[in-house]
Parts: C-alpha cells; structure tokens; sequence
C-alpha cells in the first residue's frame, strides 16, 4: 500500500505543478529576397508546444515551458547559394518559440495565463518589424531570426552570419532583403532540411569545437538553430 500512496501523492504533486491550459499553435515563417532574376521565397512551418507550469500550488507563481518542432527557412538564391533564416535571432536562442507572443496584443486587464492565447488573435499574414521596441526590462532588439549561409554546405564550419540590411554584400548586386511575414496556421510542420544539410543528423559524431567556427559564432547547439524536434 505504501507505494500506491506514493504515486498518488506524485501524481497529485505533479497536477498542483502544472497546468496544460496553454494552446499550442503553428507558424509559417516566410523570407522573401529580391534578387536580379526576380523574387525568391522559402517558407517553413513551425510549431509551439506550450505548457503553463507552477512552482508549487500558488496560482500567482506561473511560468511557461515552450518547445518548438520545426526547422529553418531556406531560400534558393543566385550561383546555387542558399539562405537560411534560422530559429533563433541574434539575441535570443528562442526566439521561434517567442516571436508570435512577442507580435500578440497585450491586453492590461488580462491575467497571465489568459495572455498566452493572445497569439491566436493575429489574423492574416504580419510583416516582421525590423525590431521589437523596449519593453520592461528589454531593450529594443531584432525581431529578424538570424540569418547564416554556407560556402559549402557540406561543411558546417563555413557557415556564415548575414547582414539582413546588406545582403548584397555577401550575394551581389541586386539581391535583398525584401520582407519576413509570419502567419497562423494548421499546415503540417515543415521537415526534410536534413536533405540539404547531410551533415546534420551526425554533428556530434563530427567532434566540433566552437574553435572550428568565426569567433564571432553563436555556435552553442548547432544543430538546433537549423532543426528542432523536442517532443521526440
């Protein structure tokens, strides 16, 4: 019998600790690129797991715990280059798990856990502003995920960060940025990036050190800035 109320006493442990009223949503991320040979496009869909936590009983003590399923988007550029938005931003490694809160309205009267289904009031496709102004105790930041290409895409070590303001630097003349939109959606999450990247499903096997990259790299967990599967 001891074991039995122990597992009782666990379980109700666990139901005061959590409380699964958060909605889990999807995205689509799109970055659209002018270029000499016309507009280029990638898109990828990508989804937020949610769940509203408690540190201990009290309602007044909530956090959430987000995961994301999904992966980078890639766009097809000129001289067989690709551009990959990935699912961080230069700021935060989270940032496509806080993106469409970030964008949601903020209403005064709202409680905490009524605030997090705020993002499914955003209708229609949104263009990403260039920033997020201040907030709190956040300066103004990125609102742009990063944005990285290859020299060889076989090689993870030739990755390389992109200026979003200057990418004619890095793919010539005529080609820019013209806008990211991101969108609610029911589509299916988008996979199959291991396809352009062999590599990816390996990187630990490799034995990479932060010292293989440019010094200025946020290299941390490679892999999971262009594929993320937590709920494996």
């Amino acid at each position: 019998m001891s074991g039995w109320v122990m597992l009782c006493l666990a379980l109700a442990i666990s139901a005061c600790a959590s409380d699964d009223t958060a909605p889990d949503y999807r995205y689509r991320l799109t970055v659209e690129v002018d270029t000499p040979e016309g507009l280029k496009t990638g898109s990828s869909v990508i989804e937020v797991k949610q769940r509203l936590v408690r540190a201990g009983s009290s309602p007044a003590n909530m956090a959430v715990e987000r995961r994301v399923r999904g992966e980078a988007v890639a766009v097809d550029l000129l001289g067989e280059r690709t551009l990959f938005a990935l699912l961080r931003s230069d700021n935060n490694v989270d940032w496509a798990s806080y993106v469409m809160q970030t964008l949601a309205p903020h209403i005064d009267s709202e409680t905490f856990a009524q605030q997090l289904d705020n993002m499914l009031l955003l209708k229609g496709e949104i263009v990403l502003p260039r920033t997020f102004p201040p907030v709190g105790h956040l300066k103004e930041r990125s609102a742009y995920p990063m944005l990285v290409t290859f020299g060889d895409l076989s090689d993870p070590t030739s990755v390389e960060e992109i200026d979003p303001d200057d990418l004619a630097a890095t793919f010539g003349e005529g080609v820019r940025l013209r806008r990211m939109t991101v969108q609610m959606t029911d589509d299916p999450v988008t996979s199959g990036i291991e396809q352009r990247l062999g590599w990816l499903g390996n990187i630990r096997e490799m034995n990479l050190s932060n010292e293989d990259f440019s010094e200025d790299f946020p290299v941390g967990d490679f892999s999971g800035l262009f594929q993320k599967d937590t709920m494996r």
